[in-house]
C-alpha cells in the first residue's frame, strides 16, 4: 500500500522542491520515506473481475512492469511535475526514448522536418533505421529560417524535431519561432532536451509538444545507469487531425467504442505510446535503474547550476588560449548563439561543448593524453569532467567533407564538465596545453591549483560577468 506525498496539498512549489517531493510515494505500510524499489515483473489482482477491469484500463491499475510499475511511476511524476507536462514514460535509455516518442506519432510513408544539428546518433537513427521503416527524415538548411521550414512541409510530413542544446557545437535554436511554426502547420513539435534539463529550459513552455531526454546524463547524473524518459505536454490537439494522426481518433474496440483522445483526453498520446509502442515493442526501464535516476533527480538543479558555473569558467579561460581556433559555448558573447542563450536560458547553457584546435588532431591527440582530471570516455552529464574527440569516435562513420560541413573539425576536442572545483579543471586544462606546448606528447607534472592562480587564471566567475 502506498500514498503519494504531496505537502500542504500544494503543486506550485519551486524547482529545488518539486525535484525532492513530486510524484513520490511513501509506503503506507512499512513508512519508508523514499519510494522503494519494486523488483517485481507483475502485480496480483483481487479478482477475476479485478483483472478484467485492470486489462480494460478501467482503475488505472498495474497491470505488468513493461507497461508500469511503483518505482518507474514515482519518477515518472516527478518528471512531469519538473517539464511542466501531463504525463510522463520512461524507458531504458535515451535512444529508447527518441524511437519510441516519434514512432507515437509516425508511420510508414511519413515525412518529418529536422533542425539540421542534432546528437550524431539520433542522425543514424533517422537515417538508416527509421528508413527501413519507411519514415523520411528532411533536415532544414537553416533553423531561424522559417521559410525553409515551411518549403519542406508536405501532405505527409507529420512532425518537428531539435534539440535545445545541440551536441557538440551548441549552435542553438530559436524553440518559440519553430514551435509557432509547427503549430501553424498543425505539426507536434518534439524535442531533445537532454543536454539543457528543466533546470535550464522547460521547453513546453515555449510552445514544444513532446520533451525527450535521456536521462542517463544529467537527469541522473553519476554515470551509473542508462534511463531515458518522454514528456506529453498535452497542449497538441490530435483530434483536430483525424487525417494525420488516426491513432487517436479510431474507436479503441471497434464501432461505439471510445477513441483515445475521447477516453484520455490530453494524455491520449502517452496512454498511446506508452501501451501501443512501448508496451509491444518493450524498452522497458528496470525499476532498479528508475530508483537511480529518482536519486539523481533529487540534486539536479545544484549540479546544473554547477555544471554551468564551470563550464563557463573554463569556456573562458579556453577562448583565451592562443592554440584555441573557437569554442562552442553559447554562453560566451563571442558566440553566433549568445543571443538565443540569453533569451532562453537565463540560468545558463549547459556543460557540454567543443573547442577547436588550431593544430588539428594531431594536438587534439596531445591535449587529450595530457588531460588528467578529464576522463576519456563518450558518455556526458556526469558530475565527473570528461573529454572525447568527436572525429575519430562518435562521428567517424562521416567522411571528412561531412565532417567539415558540420564543424567537426580535427581539432575540435568536446568536453563535458563536471562539478569539481573549477580551479582544479583549469588546472588539469592548463597543464595539457603546457605539454601541447612542448612539443611533449607524455604527462609531465601536473600543475597545482596554487600554480594555475599565481599565473593569473580567473576562476569563480558569476554566470552573468
Amino acid at each position: 500500500m502506498t500514498t503519494t506525498a504531496t505537502p500542504y496539498g500544494q503543486d506550485n512549489f519551486g524547482f529545488a522542491t518539486e525535484q525532492v517531493h513530486a510524484g513520490e510515494s511513501i509506503d503506507g505500510d512499512a513508512g519508508a520515506r523514499i519510494t522503494p524499489i519494486y523488483l517485481t515483473a507483475g502485480f496480483v489482482f483481487d479478482s477475476f473481475d479485478h483483472a478484467q477491469a485492470r486489462f480494460n484500463g478501467d482503475d488505472g491499475g498495474l497491470v505488468y512492469t513493461r507497461y508500469g510499475n511503483p518505482t518507474t511511476a514515482a519518477v515518472e511524476g516527478r518528471l512531469t511535475a519538473l517539464e511542466h507536462g501531463v504525463d510522463s514514460l520512461l524507458v531504458s535509455s535515451g535512444q529508447a526514448a527518441i524511437t519510441v516518442a516519434l514512432l507515437g506519432i509516425l508511420k510508414s510513408g511519413d515525412h518529418f522536418l529536422s533542425a539540421p544539428s542534432l546528437y550524431e546518433g539520433s542522425k543514424t537513427l533517422f537515417r538508416e533505421n527509421f528508413a527501413r521503416f519507411g519514415i523520411e527524415v528532411e533536415f532544414v538548411d537553416d533553423p531561424h529560417d522559417i521559410d525553409d521550414w515551411r518549403r519542406r512541409v508536405r501532405p505527409n510530413t507529420r512532425a518537428v524535431y531539435g534539440e535545445t542544446i545541440p551536441n557538440p557545437k551548441n549552435d542553438l535554436i530559436d524553440i518559440g519561432l519553430i514551435a509557432d511554426f509547427a503549430r501553424d502547420q498543425g505539426l507536434p513539435f518534439v524535442i531533445d532536451s537532454t543536454a539543457s534539463t528543466p533546470y535550464l529550459i522547460r521547453p513546453l513552455d515555449h510552445g514544444v509538444s513532446i520533451v525527450v531526454h535521456s536521462a542517463s546524463k544529467f537527469l541522473s547524473g553519476h554515470g551509473a545507469s542508462l534511463a531515458g524518459v518522454v514528456i506529453d505536454g498535452g497542449t497538441f490537439d490530435w483530434s483536430r487531425y483525424p487525417d494525420k494522426f488516426p491513432q487517436f481518433s479510431t474507436p479503441i474496440g471497434g464501432a461505439g467504442s471510445p477513441t483515445l483522445t475521447e477516453k484520455f483526453g490530453r494524455t491520449a498520446y502517452l496512454q498511446y505510446t506508452r501501451t501501443i509502442i512501448a508496451g509491444r515493442l518493450g524498452p522497458v526501464l528496470s525499476p532498479l535503474n528508475a530508483f537511480l535516476l529518482q536519486q539523481g533527480l533529487e540534486t539536479l538543479s545544484l549540479r546544473v547550476a554547477q555544471h554551468s558555473r564551470n563550464a563557463l569558467t573554463v569556456a573562458r579561460w579556453l577562448e583565451a588560449q592562443p592554440e584555441v581556433a573557437s569554442v562552442d559555448y553559447p554562453g560566451l558573447p563571442s558566440n553566433p548563439s549568445h543571443a538565443i542563450a540569453q533569451k532562453y536560458y537565463p540560468r545558463g547553457t549547459g556543460s557540454v561543448f567543443g573547442f577547436t584546435l588550431r593544430g588539428g588532431i594531431g594536438h587534439a591527440r596531445i591535449l587529450i593524453d595530457a588531460l588528467e582530471l578529464f576522463s576519456r570516455m563518450s558518455h556526458l552529464g556526469d558530475v565527473r569532467s570528461l573529454v572525447l574527440h568527436p572525429g575519430t569516435t562518435s562521428h567517424a562513420h562521416l567522411t571528412e567533407a561531412e565532417r567539415v560541413r558540420l564543424g567537426i573539425f580535427p581539432g575540435l576536442v568536446r568536453l563535458s564538465v563536471g562539478i569539481e572545483d573549477e580551479a582544479d579543471l583549469i588546472a588539469d586544462l592548463e597543464h595539457a596545453f603546457d605539454v601541447l606546448r612542448s612539443g611533449l606528447g607524455s604527462v609531465v607534472v601536473p600543475a597545482t591549483r596554487e600554480a594555475a592562480a599565481e599565473r593569473g587564471v580567473a576562476v569563480g566567475l558569476p554566470l552573468s560577468a
